[in-house]
């Protein structure tokens, strides 16, 4: 029988009551329910110019006025629901003496441990070899976030994991899911994702108010609770009560995220998300500039990518949503012509020194602005879309945007570009800069324009990492900051802290290790944890 038939035909206990021989069903009443929270994350490349990145301010209230001056100027609208977690460090960093992680590649290093704070096997111990097993096919000893979170909120256990280019299947030097240890995990084709939405539609008529709730994403067992309570306290045969109990299994192992009422056609039109946009997109995704094509007057490649993930979010299908930008890529639509990679180093070859070519801070700017607007886009989808008791999706959602690295000639981990919009549900503090690190107000920009410019040195060498920050500043660990977005989202954790299915504590603990330094050597250090818990800091009551 199709589950949305059966959902629609939901009028509380009633359904139970065909079951059962002695007693007569009644008619459920609908409890209300907070609309479901999601984390929607978008992850890009090479890391950014910081000194044009970050706000001057590093711990305050924000207002638009301290994000036009800078390339998150296309947020400046949504100020009021920004949180930017200032002064966190990612962990594995890759450094020529290995001072502060593993010694395999500057890139699989970063993105191996990024989102799983594991290290990466088979270990390497020299930062310049080209050992194909440690430089090209190392991978981390444990799952990342996404799937961490997706073990326990979403319907089939796994993430919806998109690829803005249409790269479904990564090398570790780019991959960032990980199922399991060693276990990559391959992104879902638009035209698949988009597939799996279009039959959630709702005709036009309205549903009742209990396949309404189911459709908020409210268990329905949940929905009939105070009936079945009142059922199990009835006198009824011991054969009636193992049907109950037998009913209720069967409705646990069969039910699913069903969707929100805002899961229609009209809804997915206004976002963009319709088939002519999505077979477009799948089309263009061969092309080497097919992120910045235009697909509508309004819509480049990239936005149809965020117009589904968004739909995805609405219609409950997955509230854990991974959006991946590619890694070297040629942005010829933004009229750069240098692979991203190389020119992350300003340099036009795959090498670490050399001659700075010529306007690359200004074309990293490009680069940078650019991905700001995409992320704007996602936000504004987000923020369209109206939910229970006056919010929107965004309020109800953690939308993030990570980068992989702070600045991308230095590769440096500490001091993260990363972007929040979203409280989800209130569990966050927004409009605010939030330096977690020391709490001051004027935490460094970085360096990224101190060679490069004019004025400043035409040659580059990035092994002294000089365009990033100060190893000694802006070192919280990300791990804290994933504690945070489990803990919004309603992960459980055991005893120990650390997440797991079926768990009832606070989520404390995340990853093998929370300093860089831990891991070199690749998994020889015990696994410590030496800062457990979130960051309290960026919470809305803080």
């Amino acid at each position: 029988m199709n589950r949305r038939i059966l959902l629609r035909g939901l009028g509380g206990a009633v359904v139970a009551a065909p079951f059962l021989g002695s007693l007569g069903g009644r008619g459920a009443k609908a409890q209300s329910v907070s609309p479901p929270k999601r984390l929607i994350a978008m992850f890009t490349h090479y890391g950014c110019i910081t000194t044009r990145f970050f706000p001057t301010k590093s711990h305050g209230a924000l207002e638009a006025a301290d994000l036009l001056p800078t390339t998150l100027a296309p947020l400046a609208p949504f100020a009021g629901k920004l949180l930017i977690p200032r002064g966190i460090r990612a962990m594995n960093e890759w450094t020529v003496d290995m001072k502060r992680g593993q010694g395999n590649d500057p890139y699989l290093n970063v993105y191996g441990s990024y989102f799983t704070c594991q290290p990466v096997t088979p270990n390497s111990n020299d930062p310049f070899s080209f050992n194909s097993a440690t430089k090209f096919n190392a991978m981390p000893l444990g799952p990342s976030l996404d799937h961490v979170l997706a073990q326990q909120l979403s319907p089939q256990g796994t993430p919806l994991l998109l690829s803005v280019s249409g790269q479904l299947k990564e090398s570790p030097q780019s991959a960032i899911s990980y199922q399991g240890a060693e276990t990559r995990f391959d992104a879902q084709p638009i035209a698949q994702a988009f597939s799996s939405l279009t039959g959630l539609f709702q005709p036009g008529a309205p549903t009742s108010a209990d396949s309404y709730q189911a459709a908020r994403g409210k268990s329905i067992l949940d929905l009939v609770r105070h009936d079945l309570d009142a059922l199990h306290r009835s006198d009824m045969s011991r054969s009636d009560r193992m049907k109950l109990e037998a009913w209720k299994e069967l409705l646990q192992q069969t039910e699913k995220v069903f969707a929100s009422a805002q899961c229609n056609a009209e809804v997915a039109t206004r976002l963009g998300a319709t088939q002519a946009n999505v077979e477009a997109t799948a089309i263009r995704s061969t092309n080497s500039d097919a992120i910045t094509n235009k697909i509508t007057d309004s819509l480049d490649a990239a936005d149809v990518y965020s117009a589904v993930a968004v739909l995805s979010a609405v219609c409950n299908v997955n509230p854990i949503i991974w959006l991946k930008y590619p890694g070297n890529f040629v942005f010829r639509g933004l009229d750069v012509l240098h692979d991203s990679a190389s020119l992350s180093k300003r340099l036009d070859n795959a090498s670490m020194q050399g001659s700075c070519v010529p306007n690359a801070i200004e074309m990293l700017l490009r680069i940078d602005s650019y991905y700001a607007q995409k992320f704007a886009k996602l936000v504004s989808m987000l923020d369209g879309i109206p939910e229970a008791d006056g919010t929107t999706t965004l309020d109800n959602s953690a939308a993030v945007w990570f980068q992989d690295v702070s600045d991308g000639a230095a590769r440096n981990l500490n001091n993260l570009p990363i972007i929040q919009a979203g409280s989800a549900g209130g569990y966050f503090k927004t409009g605010w800069a939030v330096n977690v690190d020391d709490g001051s107000p004027n935490l460094s920009n970085g360096n990224s324009e101190s060679v490069c410019m004019p004025g400043t040195p035409d040659m580059i060498d990035c092994t002294t990492q000089s365009t990033g920050t100060d190893a000694k500043l802006a070192n919280a660990p990300i791990n804290k900051y994933y504690c945070n977005l489990m803990n919004a989202l309603g992960l459980k954790a055991g005893a120990d802290g650390f997440p797991v299915k079926g768990g009832s504590a606070e989520v404390t603990h995340f990853g093998m290790y929370d300093k860089t330094e831990d891991f070199i050597g690749g998994g020889t250090t015990p696994p410590t944890i030496h800062d457990p818990g979130a960051f309290e800091a960026l919470k809305a009551n803080a």
